[in-house]
């Protein structure tokens, strides 16, 4: 297994129905998945057991805020938006994840002494689907 900088991620989003476009200035970017379960032990058992339920995804991503970003720009609290993840870029054969989600978080720092930083969550609605450059 060849391990892969992140230096070749490429993340692009879009307003729902929109097409999407890549983000500029982005440090890091997640996408976590989980998984609930349902107990279903029974009396007379000595060890609880468990089935899977419905999954859920959120993503996120850092980035050095760019007011002229219309990508960054769309990220507002609230907004329904389309994702594509790609961790190691966007060449042919690269795997991307895409899905919808709608932004939960939006947070815009700064310190005297730093640039001028973003933060966006997102709670995905639906699958996360694997897709193929």
């Amino acid at each position: 297994m060849t391990a892969t900088k992140g230096t070749t991620g490429v993340i692009k989003v879009a307003i729902t129905g929109g097409s999407v476009t890549a983000m500029g200035e982005v440090r890091t970017f997640s996408i976590s998945d989980s998984a609930d379960t349902i107990e279903t032990s029974v009396m007379g058992q000595t060890a609880r057991t468990y089935v899977s339920s419905l999954t859920s995804a959120t993503i996120s991503t850092e980035v050095y805020w760019d007011d002229a970003d219309a990508a960054q720009l769309i990220m507002d609290a609230s907004a329904g938006i389309i994702f594509e993840w790609h961790p190691t870029g966007t060449g042919t054969g690269e795997k991307y994840y895409s899905g919808a989600a709608i932004v939960t978080s939006k947070e815009i720092s700064a310190s005297f002494d730093g640039m001028v930083e973003g933060s966006f969550e997102a709670q995905v609605t639906g699958a996360v689907t694997e897709g193929t450059n």
